[in-house]
Order: C-alpha cells, then structure tokens, then sequence
C-alpha cells in the first residue's frame, strides 16, 4: 500500500484524510454493523475455474482478499495474482531505502506473504510506483495479456476498487472494470483505503452491492501472519521521519477483521 491523493471525488476525500490520523474508527465501524445487521456472503465455490486477482501495490491483494484467495485456492480455483506497482514510492523521502532498494523489499514481502497464505507468488509487473493513469493503456494490455492465457477458463477478476480514494487503486480498477466489460469476465472489487476516508451510510459507497467472506480462527491468524510479512509498511525504517509507518494500527484494525468485503 502507499499512501497518496488527488483532486477530486472520493481520491479528494482520501487526501484530506492524512493517513496519519485515525480516519474513521474501527469502534464506529463496528457499531454500525451491529446496527445494521448481516451482509449477503460470498459462496464457495466461486462459480469461476480461474481468479485473476489485480492489486495496485504489493500488499493490497493480501489486505483485501487474502483470505478469499486462500479458501478459493484450496477449492480448486487456480488464482494468479497480479501486483502491477513496484511499490517504490511508499516512503518518497527516505534516507535509508533508495526506491529501487524499497522495490525490492516489498517484492520479497509480498512473496513471503503469499507464501504464508499458501498461493503463488504474484506476477510482479514492476510499473514505477504513483501515476498509474498515465499509464493505463499498458495496465490494459497487462491484464489481457494474463486472461489471453487461459481464454477457455471460466475467469473472475477482484480488483482494489475503482473508487477507494488513492490514485492508484482507482486507476487500476478502471483498468480491470472495461477489460472485464470487454470480455464478459465477472469484476469484483475490494476496498482498501475506503475504510478511513468514508463513514457509515456514506451516499459515495454501494453498500447494496457488498458481498462478505468470512474468516474463521484459522484464516484471520494466517492472513495476520501474512500481514506482518510486510516490515517496510508496519514498521518504520528508521526513527527518521520519512521513514515512519504508512501502515498504522489503526489501519490494520480495519483491515484485519472477521470478514474481507467485495463490490460486486
């Protein structure tokens, strides 16, 4: 995950929420689905043979749907994650990690991850981290690229949602909402940052199109192991300012729950 914002709509709203500061908390979250009662559950299996599943930064896939990835996995659904960022730009300033060193460790991090949750490692395509408008030509081409490889397979595609307020999981999501379109291939998206920026019964978010999995003991323990694979973003690097936590506890509390949630 890496920080950042832009000028308008819910990326607005993100920006004038620094990540730093506790956004909306994790006791008003909770009150309120208390309030609000049950949310219709993901089924396994996922009527789908293939899920590609499409991440900004190397650790977004894992903090939105790790567990999802997981259960569907060990039901038999081949899942190819694609992390499209080197994740370099999550620490823009720091005077212990150049970027291309930052890259790296985040690559290893993710990897590790993955491998805690049993799947594969991503893809790694290793775009410069920030930006990712500017380059959504090449995003689209990535992702047909990997649907082309199995055009037979019956194939859903999660996503970080095209409206979670950062720049670069908003443009990724477009990117896998019209290759979907294009293809008829299912676009389920998965909210990362949306958590701290929106409140409940915020008129910006489809709550009607929510789906939830939920995790059991087991798998809300294995997705936190994973989660602490990711040192260079739960960690600072150093006492230096630049290189303080962009993962925070307050954040994690939001991310770490009892169910992962989908846009369908």
């Amino acid at each position: 995950m890496t920080a950042g914002g832009c000028p308008t709509g819910s990326s607005a709203r993100f920006a004038a929420t620094p990540t730093a500061d506790t956004g909306t908390s994790e006791t008003r979250w909770q009150e309120w689905f208390d309030r609000r009662g049950g949310w219709p559950e993901v089924d396994l299996p996922l009527p789908v043979e293939r899920l590609v599943v499409v991440s900004a930064h190397p650790d977004d896939e894992v903090l939105g749907a790790g567990a999802l990835m997981t259960a569907a996995a060990r039901a038999g659904t081949e899942v190819v994650a694609v992390c499209i960022s080197d994740g370099s730009a999550s620490h823009p300033d720091s005077p212990t990690l150049a970027p291309s060193e930052l890259a790296a460790c985040r690559r290893c991090e993710l990897d590790a991850a993955s491998a805690v949750l049993g799947l594969e490692p991503s893809r790694w395509c290793g775009l410069p981290d920030g930006g990712r408008a500017d380059r959504e030509p090449e995003i689209e081409a990535i992702l047909v690229g990997i649907l082309d490889e199995a055009p037979r397979s019956r194939t859903g595609m999660p996503a970080v949602w095209s409206h979670d307020g950062h720049p670069d999981h908003e443009a990724v999501g477009r990117c896998a909402q019209r290759v979907g379109d294009a293809r008829g291939v299912p676009v389920w998206m998965f909210p990362i940052w949306m958590w701290h920026w929106a409140v409940p019964d915020d008129p910006a978010v489809p709550w009607q199109r929510i789906r939830t999995f939920g995790l059991d003991a087991d798998a809300l323990q294995r997705k936190r192991a994973a989660v602490e694979e990711f040192t260079t973003q739960i960690h600072p690097l150093s006492d230096a300012p630049q290189d303080a936590v962009v993962l925070g506890p307050h954040i994690l509390q939001r991310l770490l729950r009892d169910r992962e949630f989908v846009f369908t």
